[in-house]
């Protein structure tokens, strides 16, 4: 999912969004309620007549949209006076369709910004700032730290999260067992298990490749772990001595890994694979092996036999160490909207602690409160890669992805058509991340040029 950087890398015992670390550490007054819309500076007139809500969501599925509408229901009970229309594009279709909203400013007061989205809709003045509306929200004291970091860019908030995400490995549990494996614990191990429990003939493959949207996610993550020592925190995209963590040897054998467990470890047509295809071969017993965020353990849970399933830390580089990113994606707030007060009377809402932990569980991320760390429901066996990686934060560094640069939210697109004509073979590993070098560094170049 994770964006380009607007605050400093968390460091310390603070290791990304793994519930052992996100959840613990900062204290505040949970138990205290969301001040009314007018409370945040503006003449609160939205209060005294009938308010059209319209909203946007990014990250759709149909369960997660079915209950944001009952929690919008509950909204408008007990707020009569305003009501909400929310609009659900498909996945792969809604941040454009967002963008393309915004750019002809046709009406939409709350949207659902991603770290990935963050940057551009900033750039072009399409979102509004909440540091006025959160001074006087008290229960925004305690919404985790790295939450916080998330929405923000330049030191500025600009979104609430609606949750956390941090990838870890699902794998089935009893397929590792039949063949006599263990869970892979860096990336030549994963593709050596991948490939070792392919089987075409019963239609089994080791591993869910995605290669459509969002099909930069494991390469970049393979490309970061193999410069592990060359990363510069600031910038994970660069090295420390300012290139681009593509221009490097280091990078050509991590994409030949990446290359191999496409094609003896991986369905041929994941190549266009998105989320929902990725999660659907796991569930239905094509796959071994998942990379994904914790939205996806309600639909384990609900499609699987759970007992099957296991989970595993994110996979390591040479180097004995993994970075893991905090990331995630939230409600903001239009700049041009006319209800700007009721609609983060909306936000303060849904992203109270009550209504965020039942959100969390209902869609599988990691709530952004503290004292969600108190509930039984995080202890649950899916979890416990989360709390491992949290708790050995020296092993598992945490990386702020860096969501300043405007060009994050194209990175997608630009990768997957790439990255696809390589594993095809009319593009050699040479020339993509030739690609890749020269896209970052263009980026680059043109915002140190601002």
């Amino acid at each position: 999912m994770t964006v380009k950087k607007r605050a400093k890398a968390l460091t310390g015992t603070v290791a990304g969004v793994m519930l052992f670390s996100v959840l613990a550490g900062c204290g505040g007054n949970s138990g205290s309620k969301a001040e009314p819309s007018g409370s945040s500076g503006a003449s609160g007139n939205e209060a005294e007549k009938q308010v059209k809500l319209r909203m946007i969501e990014s990250l759709t599925s149909p369960d997660r949209t079915t209950y944001l509408k009952e929690m919008l229901a509950k909204f408008e009970s007990q707020n009569p006076n305003i009501k909400v229309e929310l609009i659900s594009p498909p996945f792969d279709q809604a941040d454009n369709k967002i963008k393309t909203m915004l750019a002809a400013k046709q009406d939409l007061d709350v949207l659902e910004v991603r770290d990935l989205t963050v940057a551009e809709f900033v750039n072009n003045g399409y979102i509004e700032p909440l540091g006025e509306y959160v001074a006087s929200w008290a229960e925004y004291n305690t919404i985790t730290d790295v939450s916080k970091s998330v929405g923000s860019l330049d030191d500025k908030l600009y979104f609430i999260p609606n949750g956390m995400y941090q990838r870890q490995l699902f794998y089935r549990a009893d397929w590792f067992k039949d063949a006599g494996l263990t869970p892979p614990t860096n990336y030549e191990e994963l593709v050596e298990s991948a490939i070792k429990l392919t089987d075409p003939n019963k239609n089994r493959y080791g591993f869910s490749f995605r290669g459509g949207s969002g099909a930069n996610a494991v390469p970049d993550a393979i490309i970061q772990n193999y410069n592990f020592d060359h990363i510069d925190h600031e910038d994970p995209n660069f090295l420390n001595d300012g290139k681009t963590m593509f221009s490097t040897p280091e990078a050509k054998q991590a994409l030949e890994l990446y290359v191999k467990l496409f094609k003896e470890g991986s369905p041929k047509d994941s190549i266009n694979w998105g989320f929902s295809e990725q999660v659907q071969a796991f569930t239905s017993g094509v796959t071994a092996m998942l990379l994904q965020d914790p939205d996806t353990i309600p639909s384990l849970k609900e499609k699987m036999d759970i007992s099957t399933v296991g989970t595993a830390p994110m996979p390591k580089g040479p180097s004995g160490k993994s970075f893991v990113f905090a990331g995630g994606a939230g409600w903001g707030v239009t700049s041009y909207s006319p209800n700007k007060d009721a609609a983060f009377k909306l936000i303060q809402f849904l992203s109270g602690a009550e209504e965020n932990t039942a959100f969390a569980k209902a869609t599988g991320l990691v709530p952004i409160h503290t004292s969600a760390s108190e509930d039984p429901f995080f202890q649950d066996a899916m979890y416990k890669s989360l709390l491992e990686m949290g708790g050995k934060p020296d092993e598992y560094v945490n990386l702020k992805a860096n969501t300043k640069y405007p060009g994050t939210g194209k990175w997608g697109q630009v990768a997957m058509e790439t990255g696809q004509a390589m594993l095809l073979g009319s593009a050699s590993i040479d020339d993509t991340l030739k690609k890749w070098d020269e896209y970052w560094a263009k980026e680059r170049e043109n915002y140190n040029a601002k």
